[in-house]
């Protein structure tokens, strides 16, 4: 079983890009935001609990109604809340059984939630990435073309850089100062020469 790293960031921060940067060296990344997407469509217990808390309308022809979802989530945090709390444990246990099936020496999930979803716990290291908050809004503006109010909005939902970052067991700055891949060839390195009692 592969040493277990957990990646990590804000919004804007730019943890997709690292992300990218670890697989061209080899390593495999399951995408944690794209996996609950998928298990959405494709879970029948998940799809089941998502009907009985959001109603009929959650499926169109057997397909998630993502514009109906977001409505009634992005108006009510209470109802996002819900969704979360259904959807977090599918993809949980979908990471552990892509992490069992992992042969590299070390394997990453990539998720925003790290520390807010409790799952650091069941991960042996966790990777943070990190940028200014000015950058990351600036970022997210030109990128999901939103105001800085609505990126801002999003930010509060999640741990606060400065008690992340003292969470993390490794930092990668993507402030546009420092070079990043050199950051990530040290991490990879360091991780490579890691073994775990257990682990291969």
């Amino acid at each position: 079983m592969p040493i277990r790293v957990g990646l990590t960031g804000g919004i804007g921060s730019g943890k997709s890009m690292v992300a990218r940067i670890f697989e061209n060296l080899g390593i495999p990344v399951y995408y944690a935001d794209a996996a609950a997407k998928r298990l959405q469509q494709t879970d029948p217990a998940l799809k089941t609990l998502i009907v009985r808390h959001f109603g009929e309308d959650a499926y169109v022809d057997d397909e998630l109604n993502r514009q109906y979802i977001a409505k009634l989530v992005f108006a009510d945090p209470h109802k996002l809340d819900l969704l979360n709390s259904l959807v977090h444990p599918a993809t949980l246990k979908d990471a552990e059984q892509w992490l069992n099936a992992q042969s590299t020496h070390y394997a990453i999930k990539e998720a925003a939630l790290i520390f807010e979803s409790g799952s650091h716990r069941d991960l042996d290291f966790v990777i943070g990435v990190f940028a200014p908050e000015s950058l990351r809004i600036s970022r997210v503006m030109q990128r999901d073309h939103v105001s800085a109010e609505e990126v801002v909005r999003r930010m509060k939902r999640q741990v606060s850089d400065r008690i992340k970052s003292r969470l993390c067991d490794f930092v990668i700055h993507n402030d546009e100062t420092q070079l990043v891949i050199p950051q990530v060839l040290k991490v990879h390195e360091t991780l490579l020469n890691t073994t775990l009692p257990g682990r291969s």
